[in-house]
């Protein structure tokens, strides 16, 4: 090879390189460019909140109040779980939205249709029964003592009632109340009057008892008791004597007592505590929501929920579900983890992830590594033929005539150490492979040393017979 090839040879190579040292440079960026938008994508989705829609309604009720007022706290302390409400007109709406998945939570009554997959998550509120009846004329034209017609709950029959509200779900649990007392709910007919005309209700004669459902501080009950004793005497509260029996048998409901003097303090109302039944208004949510989802809605409830109180008397009410009672509405599970105290660590939800992250991280790995490897095959081919090469320098420092063909021999096999080890250097060979570049130099090292040392044995040995024969003819 000439020394001209050898120059041209050796710039082809430079540049070559340094095309592959740029390849790999950008290799490198844009593996650091995937794994760092792997991770920042990675953390945008676990730390952005996470945005609920949950009905409720109708607006202006107390349900709505305190969810409304719930969606601000949730959203003024930057909270993991952001709530969206959506208006609806009542319970019924509330749950068919997320029984149609258009929710993700919804307020209801528990004695309402719920939807196939909803679970409880918590309760906004108690509703308690109240039945009442006013005080009449013991005789026609008496002048005495005032007395209640109907006594008990078994006296109603063939009498009406005023209901407030016009849900139609007090009326069917009014129903459930007569039949657990054997009476014929056909044969008790039921007015429903609206929160605002709870005068109108009082002031009406053909009504025979009265019922509300609500918090036992509900201001409408309260009211409502107020008028009819104003209206038509001291009211006469009713026990609903079969309360165990109709939780029994319908666990959506509990039998529960009212406390004397609740409603009124002088002349206290009730005068003495009245067994009756309450039914719940819950926060529900679908069975597929995930456990993590419902644990932070969970906790963040009772972390605001003093806030919320102070601003909505209503949200003081809102209570963990009791995971020891039958209900008909199980309780998700999320929220159960956190009453428990069994909620899953982090490792125990992600743990998988976890480990599958690895093994992508370890899959990008290999590729990025096959992809150098499939960039750098040219670097590898001539450090290939670079080994023949030095192998061929062997044969060749063997047999040479001078010291001059060694030195050659040397200036090339320095030229193509310094590509090797520049090569090296850019990662495009391993070191296994320069460990075989290094047994062969080896060989060839020994050979210009052999060669060079028997080349002066030679020249030695030819000065010295040439002395000897001057000599010898002097």
């Amino acid at each position: 090879m000439s020394s001209t090839e050898s120059t041209s040879k050796t710039t082809s190579d430079a540049a070559r390189r340094e095309r592959r040292r740029s390849n790999s440079l950008l290799l490198a960026l844009a593996v650091g460019f995937l794994v760092f938008g792997a991770a920042a994508g990675a953390l945008y989705y676990a730390l952005r909140p996470e945005v609920l829609r949950i009905a409720v309604g109708p607006p202006g009720s107390d349900d709505y109040k305190v969810i409304e007022a719930m969606a601000d706290a949730f959203r003024s302390e930057s909270r993991t779980v952001r709530l969206s409400p959506i208006k609806t007109d009542g319970a019924v709406q509330s749950l068919a939205l997320l029984g149609a998945g258009k929710a993700d939570l919804a307020v209801g009554r528990a004695d309402l249709e719920m939807p196939a997959e909803a679970q409880t998550v918590a309760v906004v509120r108690k509703n308690f029964v109240v039945l009442w009846a006013p005080s009449v004329p013991a005789g026609k034209g008496s002048k005495g003592k005032r007395s209640p017609k109907i006594k008990e709950v078994a006296d109603l029959a063939g009498h009406r009632v005023g209901v407030i509200g016009r849900t139609p779900v007090n009326a069917a649990l009014l129903r459930v109340i007569l039949s657990a007392a054997g009476v014929d709910a056909e044969k008790v007919a039921v007015t429903h009057f609206g929160t605002e005309q709870i005068g109108e209700m009082a002031r009406d004669l053909t009504l025979d008892a009265f019922m509300a459902v609500g918090p036992l501080d509900s201001k409408i009950t309260s009211d409502a008791v107020a008028a009819t004793a104003r209206a038509r005497g001291e009211p006469k509260f009713l026990d609903i004597e079969t309360s165990e029996a109709i939780a029994l048998k319908h666990p959506r409901y509990e039998s529960e007592e009212i406390p004397p003097s609740v409603f009124n303090g002088d002349p206290a109302w009730p005068g003495d505590k009245v067994e009756t039944v309450s039914v719940s208004h819950l926060i529900v949510a679908r069975k597929s929501m995930s456990e993590t989802t419902a644990a932070a809605f969970f906790r963040q409830l009772f972390a605001v929920r003093q806030a919320i109180a102070k601003q909505v008397p209503g949200a003081a009410h809102i209570t963990k579900p009791d995971l020891e009672k039958d209900t008909e509405l199980p309780v998700h599970r999320g929220a159960a983890a956190v009453i428990d105290g069994n909620e899953r660590t982090f490792l125990d939800r992600y743990g998988d992830l976890f480990w599958f992250g690895l093994l992508l991280l370890s899959g990008i790995g290999s590729a990025a590594a096959w992809l150098r490897r499939y960039l750098n095959r040219d670097e590898r081919e001539d450090n290939t033929s670079h080994r023949k090469r030095i192998l061929a320098m062997v044969s060749s420092a063997r047999t040479a005539e001078s010291n001059q063909e060694l030195l050659t021999l040397q200036s090339e096999a320095d030229a193509i150490i310094a590509e090797t080890l520049e090569c090296y250097d850019d990662g495009a060979i391993e070191e296994e492979e320069l460990a075989a570049f290094g047994l062969v130099l080896d060989l060839l090292s020994n050979a210009i040393a052999e060669r060079r040392a028997a080349l002066q044995r030679t020249s030695f040995e030819t000065i010295r017979g040439a002395a000897t024969g001057s000599t010898l003819r002097g």
